[in-house]
């Protein structure tokens, strides 16, 4: 049997854009100025040979706590090139959860923003592995200036030999249903992702120009900003900086981006500051619209359309799949919908007993594919549980149209039984959504006087609209079936959220416990 041939992550993103005469071309916009692909290939060299002069080796973590700019990408990119374990974390974190993840992953480097460093110096005693704690931006005490110790190191570097299906990188799940897990990924995971997500459903090309709203930490993001346009020859802007829609919609207008991806939480807000002020935005060089994360509600589907003649695809993936399995295509778009398989991939909708469920039928999503993850560090339980006979269960459930779209019902732990029938959040969502006044909804469960599970809105209202609880619920009836109505409106001045934008319903679950 011949030997498996010799595969890493950052040739395929950098020295292949080289090989091609690409050195020339730019690689990354930030608003410090722009790098091109033989710049960067530099970058991650200086990078990689820092972290091994620091004592880092094969296989080790290298945690990473870095805003979206290029020292994201080539420490990224640096760490995988020698063979270590790149280990993005959120860098919205408190302080002692950032920590509480350094240590869970082993991490024996941590890069950060010296801003965030500081305030992190004083607790990395609890984690023992960290041998070097290294600042980016700034200084921070009892710590390395990563830039200078890049500056002199040696510009060129070779790749480890690390294969395919060698470690390396870690993602950790965003927690919308509580304690985060270490997302386990090999090196040939982007091949098959940026071809089938990339190449076969966007057509990326060198031409193209991608912004992601979503950060880079995230692992929507990373194939956003890092994967995507790498492998193609195209350029990413990076903004490093909140994402408050005057900010975006400048960011927009300036850069011209093609590819546009972002949550559907942020296209709402995007679309309720255009509507504001309709001389507000102009998405005139957008070609595509993405969005991930969670499902798309068919309204604001329609209402971004509208505004702006453009669809949005929708998917649906997650951090063990890697990237989008299910989406809406340029061909084939359908709002409310997370639109069909991609070729490459396998779903299918179980039931209780795990048998495929028929169209149209509730049941739980199970995907396979080439880029799935190979378990959760330090959790074999877990990782059992989510991987069945090489299928990822995702804890989402969804039905099946007879036209193979799939039609996002909810998390697993998100549907709820009223009068002994299932009633899907979404669907609920998506009535209430529709309200002229309404600018977000979450529906959970919440227990009435007689201890039954009874729907509960928590809504946010768009700037400068009122609506009473009264006028929401006898808006949803006339849309949807009588049970399924919300028998509470709790309006909330925003929904908790993780940073990626997902709605934490674990949080308003507890919510409720104490509004019954």
């Amino acid at each position: 049997m011949p030997a498996e041939r010799l595969w890493n992550l950052s040739t395929l993103l950098v020295d292949a854009r080289l090989d091609v005469g690409d050195g020339g071309r730019i690689a990354i916009r930030y608003e410090g100025g722009s790098i091109s692909y033989g710049e960067l290939a530099e970058r991650v060299a200086r990078a990689g040979n820092a972290l091994r002069g620091l004592g880092v080796g094969r296989g080790e973590r290298v945690a990473m706590l870095i805003a979206d700019r290029p020292e994201f990408i080539a420490t990224f990119l640096g760490a995988v090139r020698i063979g270590a374990i790149a280990v993005p974390l959120n860098t919205l974190l408190r302080a002692e959860e950032a920590v509480d993840l350094v240590r869970h992953c082993g991490g024996v480097a941590l890069v950060a923003e010296a801003s965030l460093l500081r305030d992190l110096r004083p607790l990395l005693s609890s984690a023992p592995a960290v041998r070097a704690a290294l600042s980016i931006g700034g200084s921070a005490p009892d710590s390395i200036a990563f830039d200078a110790i890049c500056a002199a190191a040696s510009p060129e570097l070779s790749s480890a030999d690390t294969r395919r299906d060698d470690p390396c990188f870690w993602q950790y799940s965003s927690g919308t249903t509580g304690k985060s897990k270490a997302v386990m990924h090999r090196h040939g995971d982007y091949d098959a992702i940026t071809d089938l997500y990339g190449k076969a459903v966007l057509g990326l090309t060198r031409d193209d120009r991608s912004f992601s709203v979503s950060k880079l930490f995230f692992s929507y993001g990373l194939g956003n900003s890092l994967a995507f346009p790498l492998r193609y020859g195209a350029s990413v802007v990076l903004h490093p900086g909140r994402p408050q829609p005057p900010a975006i919609f400048d960011l927009i207008r300036r850069e011209r981006p093609t590819i546009f991806y972002t949550v559907p939480t942020s296209y709402a807000q995007l679309l309720a500051a255009a509507e504001a002020d309709p001389a507000f935005a102009d998405l005139s060089s957008v070609r595509l619209c993405i969005s991930a994360g969670e499902a798309l509600p068919a309204p604001l589907f329609e209402r971004w359309r509208a505004r702006f003649g453009l669809d949005i695809l929708d998917g649906i993936g997650s951090t063990e799949i890697g990237y989008i399995a299910i989406s809406n295509t340029p061909a084939a778009v359908r709002a409310g919908t997370s639109g069909h398989v991609i070729p490459g991939y396998q779903a299918k909708v179980v039931g209780d007993d795990e048998r495929t469920l028929a169209s149209g039928e509730v049941g739980d999503l199970w995907v396979r594919g080439p880029s799935t993850f190979t378990g959760y560090h330090g959790d074999p339980e877990r990782t059992a549980a989510t991987i069945r006979d090489g299928w990822v269960v995702t804890g989402d459930k969804y039905s099946v149209d007879a036209d193979g779209f799939f039609r996002w019902a909810g998390r697993s732990d998100d549907m709820l039984k009223v009068g002994g029938a299932w009633v899907a959040p979404a669907v609920v969502e998506a009535a209430v959504g529709a309200h002229p006044a309404v600018l977000e909804c979450a529906v959970v469960g919440q227990t009435d006087d007689s201890g039954l599970i009874k729907p509960a809105a928590f809504v946010t209202l768009r700037p400068g609209a009122s609506a009473t609880a009264e006028e929401i619920v006898s808006f949803v009836t006339q849309r949807i079936a009588p049970f399924m109505r919300p028998r509470w409106v709790h309006f909330v001045s925003e929904l908790p959220k993780t940073a990626t934008g997902k709605i934490q319903r674990y949080k308003l679950r507890e919510m409720t416990e104490v509004l019954t």
